[in-house]
């Protein structure tokens, strides 16, 4: 097979500062090739090596990203195709997905395109789906499990809370997710011994007129804040009871109901917004039409499987679009490009799961259209869409806008407040969808629920230091704070817990009034996770552990006999 492999040079987190002016400091700063790509990079040489074939790896970026290429060839790619040129500079998703395509297609073809799930800086997940559209190719996202036979893929996609299990003929696009298999890592004196020749070089020139970079970029980024991290008080603790008494003074164990966020609003005068409503995902439809509604004008939801008009009416929408026939991801982006051409509405809002950025992602490139990815709020300025989006591991957030007519978002899950439903009825209107068909979806299974942290009041975070056959034993700690369970990457790796519970840079970030570190050590990684909630407790049998460092309170000590004791004394509280 002809293998190609998309890959992305980011920065490391740790070493990233702000300029005065409130820009990313990029220059000095330590860079790294994006944890996704590592095991993108892996399967590509493996696949080519057993079928007898190649792999090529191509990154667009600066000179600079010749390492990760260097990297790419040291693992065992055959060569590495660095597509650069200050043509490029300032590209999104959508610019950098079209000189992408445009490489592929002077160097194809390829039978196989290989991405990462996402880059863990930008956390988009738009290049994969809008490439897929731009070359008309099959996408699916996530691949955990995958299987070629006879031009053939099988593959058990990883999504947000569950897994699709389907099946698709070469050529295709996948991205993988990171327990495809083990990253590619090479060191530095492997990265320089690569024979230069290995390395070549594509510019705007050699891929077409465009336009390319910030002039070929429908969005734009604005003010970028950076988000300090929650002072910590680091207090290491002895007593039990001291514990609880810190616990209520800082309002931690406060399980009073929030105040009412308001009704979703009746309006109906202004510009048309259409909602993509995902299926089964009736929270997550509530939470965008409801942000829709509040941003003012006509809402139109637009649905891949048939919703109760009076539901989405008390959502927010005015009237309804089902598309007939749409079976797959494409199929219902198709359904929703052509839709959008007869309307022409303002903005499009989508969920930032992997269904809703594939929707999203394949409906923008088909249109034209600016799409921001993972936005955690949104807001009307001088007309204009303004959507927060937050970058590197929730360091910073980004006000990103686009310049052409019809503005596109996908939003976080449970980022937007759950309005109360109001009295309504949105009328449906069907619009027939000739599936494509090149995508047979064998099943689909769910193990979490997605929102389940987003609105969890208190997380409980497990790190390896608890075993599974031991988490019965926080059952009456769980009860009486009404908590939810997550874990570390090592955690979710073995299975222990869903990769939704998974906290940190590759997993959620989360802002709970309360979390608990039981058993991990606080590495960056997951730590980055759960740095904006309101309180943090840290019981660790390590003193040295760096979780203490990270936390508002600690008890060094074996969790099997601090747990009970709180549970007593917060029991004690509630008598």
């Amino acid at each position: 097979m002809k293998i190609a492999v998309l890959i992305k040079q980011i920065p490391r987190f740790e070493a990233m500062t702000m300029t005065a002016d409130g820009r990313l400091q990029r220059d000095g700063v330590e860079l790294d090739l994006n944890a996704y790509c590592r095991r993108a990079v892996a399967k590509g040489v493996d696949l080519a090596r057993d079928s007898g074939g190649t792999c090529t790896a191509f990154s667009l970026g600066p000179e600079s990203a010749e390492d990760v290429l260097r990297e790419a060839v040291a693992w065992g790619a055959d060569k590495g195709l660095l597509i650069s040129d200050m043509a490029f500079a300032g590209s999104d998703s959508l610019a950098t997905s079209r000189a992408l395509a445009a490489a592929l297609t002077r160097e194809g073809p390829f039978d196989l395109i290989l991405a990462g799930r996402n880059s863990v800086d930008a956390d988009t997940g738009q290049v994969g789906p809008a490439l897929a559209e731009l070359l008309d190719l099959p996408f699916l996202a996530g691949v955990r499990k995958l299987d070629i036979a006879e031009g053939l893929i099988t593959a058990a996609c990883e999504h947000d809370d569950g897994w699709l299990h389907a099946q698709v003929a070469l050529p295709a696009v996948l991205s993988v997710a990171e327990r495809l298999c083990a990253p590619a890592k090479a060191g530095p004196e492997e990265r320089a011994g690569v024979d230069g020749g290995c390395i070549h070089r594509l510019s705007a020139a050699d891929l077409g007129p465009g336009p390319w970079g910030a002039v070929g970029s429908p969005t734009q980024v604005g003010e970028i804040r950076a988000l300090d991290d929650i002072p910590r008080a680091g207090r290491r603790l002895t007593e039990i009871s001291e514990l609880a008494a810190l616990l209520r003074s800082r309002g931690a164990l406060d399980d009073s109901q929030p105040e009412s966020l308001g009704i979703v609003p009746e309006t109906r005068d202004g510009p048309t917004i259409a909602v993509i409503i995902e299926p089964g995902r009736e929270r997550l439809g509530r939470e965008l039409c409801g942000a829709a509604a509040q941003l003012g004008g006509h809402v139109v939801g637009l649905l891949q499987e048939a919703v109760d008009g009076d539901d989405l009416g008390s959502w927010g929408c005015h009237s309804a679009v089902l598309f007939d026939g749409a079976l797959a991801g494409e199929d219902m982006a198709q359904g929703v490009s052509a839709w959008a051409r007869d309307h022409a509405p303002w903005a499009i809002l989508a969920p930032g799961t992997l269904w809703g950025r594939e929707v999203a992602a394949r409906a923008a490139a088909a249109l034209g259209a600016g799409l921001v990815g993972d936005a955690v709020d949104l807001e009307v300025r001088d007309g204009r869409l303004i959507a927060w989006k937050p970058a590197f591991g929730g360091k910073l957030v980004a006000a990103i806008t686009a310049s052409s007519p019809i503005q596109m978002v996908t939003v976080r899950a449970g980022a937007l407040p759950l309005l109360e439903p109001r009295t309504g009825h949105a009328e449906l209107e069907r619009r027939p969808v000739t599936p494509r068909g090149r995508i047979r979806i064998n099943s689909r299974e769910r193990d979490d629920e997605l929102d389940a942290l987003a609105s969890a009041r208190v997380v409980i975070g497990l790190g390896q230091g608890v075993a599974p056959e031991d988490y019965s034993q926080l059952d009456g700690l769980r009860a009486i704070l009404k908590a939810e369970l997550a874990g570390t990457r090592k955690v979710t790796d073995q299975g222990w817990l869903p990769r939704s519970r998974q906290v940190g840079v590759t997993g959620r970030a989360i802002a709970p009034g309360l979390f608990i570190s039981l058993g991990a050590s606080g590495k960056f990684n997951h730590s980055m996770g759960f740095r904006r909630a309101g309180t943090v407790l840290a019981i660790n049998s390590d003193p040295e552990a760096l979780v203490f460092d990270l936390a508002d309170a600690g008890i060094v000590g074996d969790w099997r006999e601090v747990v009970p004791q709180l549970v007593d004394e917060l029991k004690k509280g509630e008598s």
